[in-house]
């Protein structure tokens, strides 16, 4: 085995999602059983119900000015609409609901707290914030997101890919591996031009090393820590399957991945990202490589 990388494996994960109410409803608990059993088939459905019996997952309701406030730059920047966030900062109640599992499959702290956030605030207009992203989740990405009744889910739909820099170069970071327990990954030095295939390629690697670990964590018991390759293939297929979609062709890439230096705001580790042979115009030569020689395919 080449160079590897020791993961530490998290005893529990944890999701929150707020809800911002003008009225809360006065039966909260029933409200969120009822909305879950009439919005949501099984499996989803029996999870949420299980979540919702059990000290998993929890139902927190208070003034809004009881919490610290929500980042309403941030929301803004990610795309909220007006109408949201005004909807969010004069919210006279928030509802915190917040659930915990252990890492691996399925991530059911993410899947029961969104899905009860989201059936409790579509009985009520009301908008979902995402807290890990920070995000505001509209009705219909938020139950796209969810999972099928096979399991499945776009991975893109849990993760967001932020880019920043001068006019040559950018750096990205991704803001969802930490979910299921994953550090973050970054890439700094990329050509501006390339910001759109640089993109699909660290979705792809994220699905790819979503799978690795997972596959490691389902062959270990209770593991404090986990070993995974520092040099990893992406191919097209992982590329695709990050956004649920199929790809028929075979192309790869290898990256090397290693520990990054702590940034200011990081709050969990990241990975760096780099080309597993270094040299010139590498990123260029990866995208080229996997997506093809025309740069209209790396669109």
């Amino acid at each position: 085995m080449g160079a590897t990388l020791t993961l530490p494996v998290a005893e529990r994960l944890q999701a929150t999602y707020a809800v911002a109410f003008t009225d809360p409803p006065a039966d909260l608990r029933g409200t969120v059983r009822r909305e879950v059993a009439a919005q949501f088939r099984a499996p989803l459905r029996d999870l949420v119900l299980g979540m919702l019996d059990s000290p998993m997952l929890t139902l927190d309701l208070r003034p809004a000015e009881d919490f610290p406030p929500l980042p309403a730059g941030l929301l803004a920047a990610y795309g909220a609409a007006p109408a949201d966030l005004a909807a969010v900062a004069g919210a006279g109640h928030l509802l915190a609901v917040r659930a915990a599992y252990r890492p691996g499959w399925p991530p059911a702290h993410e899947w029961a707290a969104r899905a009860a956030a989201g059936a409790v605030a579509a009985a009520a207009s009301a908008p979902v914030v995402d807290v890990f992203t920070p995000r505001i989740l509209s009705g219909p990405e938020l139950r796209r997101s969810l999972p099928g009744p096979q399991g499945d889910m776009r991975l893109t739909d849990w993760m967001l890919i932020s880019h920043s820099g001068g006019t040559d170069t950018v750096w990205f970071t991704t803001r969802g591996l930490a979910r299921f327990g994953l550090p973050e990954l970054r890439t700094e030095n990329v050509p501006a031009g390339l910001v759109v295939p640089w993109g699909r390629l660290l979705n792809g690697l994220a699905r790819r090393l979503l799978d690795v670990y997972l596959d490691e964590l389902a062959n270990s018991e209770s593991p404090a820590e986990l070993r995974i390759p520092a040099t990893v293939s992406v191919s097209l297929q992982d590329v695709a399957a990050a956004s649920g979609e199929t790809e028929p062709l075979c192309r790869e890439v290898a990256l090397r991945l290693q520990p990054a230096e702590p940034s200011p705001g990081d709050e969990v580790p990241v990975l760096a990202v780099h080309a597993a042979d270094d040299g010139p115009d590498r990123p260029e030569t990866l995208c080229t490589a996997l997506f093809g020689e025309s740069r209209q395919r790396f669109g």
